[in-house]
């Protein structure tokens, strides 16, 4: 939002258990209570008027979305989901009034939607894929439209919604090829970014892109002291199940070695949803260093 005033601050100095959100005078130093936590709420979200509006709380199992339509008013569950159904909030539209979400309910996949907080339900989808979960979006504070959404096949893709941030992407992905690229940040103008790019070898470098220019300067790598050249390439992977679903993973085998009759580690990611991806892991590097190929699989959960 546009005020230098003020920003949003959640503490524990009333309990250490639990986070109170308080909007703070940064020239002053002056706090007010904007929502106080009875203990069960995780998160918190603003409008793009930075009013504090809606909240994700849990028993443990379960998880509700709470919601008020001014900062007067107390916040109240609209929807309450189980463990096998999820309906995140991202964030506004941009008139305020309804959420974009993403949401597998009713369906195998994450997808994104417009919800609408007065009936609790998911309206019209953005974006879906055929085979993973689409659950990230992206927008420009400055212009208030919708920029990217992505998901991750064996790397991450994106489908451009704004003529301009796909221009920009095309123009840094042409200027370091072979890495992933993410904008991370951006000064109000939206002119200048900073630019973080990854690879299966390296945790990557820093840049500052400048949009007019075009110009991509470096500011940083940030672990100079692995050279790419010496690290293992992590390939994907699939296989059929026995019940003929296909699996997919990843497979590194250690640099300038053949992938025959190596020692192998199979590394199990966490669950019951989450997922490797093409990038770097220091310790799949760490065990293929050592002479081991390394097998992660993402398994049917």
């Amino acid at each position: 939002i546009d005020d230098d005033d003020h920003m949003i601050v959640s503490h524990n100095r009333r309990d250490a258990e639990v986070f109170d959100v308080f909007r703070v005078n940064v020239k002053t130093g002056e706090e007010k209570l904007i929502a106080q936590n009875p203990g069960n709420i995780t998160s918190w979200g603003t409008d793009h008027d930075g009013k504090l509006r809606v909240a994700g709380a849990t028993d443990g199992v379960n998880t509700s979305i709470l919601y008020r339509a001014t900062e007067d008013e107390p916040f109240k569950p609209i929807l309450t989901t189980n463990f096998k159904e999820t309906v995140a909030p991202l964030f506004f539209t941009f008139d305020n009034k309804q959420l974009y979400v993403a949401s597998n309910r009713g369906r195998d996949r994450m997808a994104i939607y417009v919800f609408d907080p007065a009936t609790a339900r998911e309206g019209e989808m953005l974006v879906d894929h055929p085979e993973v979960d689409v659950d990230a979006l992206t927008y420009s504070r400055k212009r208030k439209v919708l920029t990217t959404a992505r998901w991750i096949e064996w790397k991450t893709e994106r489908r451009f919604f704004d003529a301009e941030t796909e221009a920009m992407y095309r123009d840094v992905e042409s200027k370091v090829p072979g890495y992933e690229i993410s904008f991370t940040s951006a000064n109000k103008a939206e002119d200048k970014f900073i630019v973080a790019t990854t690879s299966d070898r390296t945790p990557g470098k820093r840049y500052l892109y400048d949009k007019a220019t075009k110009k991509l300067e470096f500011l940083a790598e940030l672990t100079p002291w692995l050279p790419e050249g010496e690290l293992a390439t992590m390939k994907p992977i699939q296989y059929k199940s026995r019940d003929g679903l296909t699996i997919h993973g990843y497979l590194t085998v250690p640099k300038g070695v053949a992938a025959k009759n190596l020692p192998v580690v199979l590394n199990v990611h966490g669950g019951p949803w989450a997922r490797d991806a093409w990038g770097f892991n220091p310790e799949v590097q760490f065990l293929a260093s050592r002479g081991y190929g390394v097998l992660q699989v993402n398994f049917r959960g």
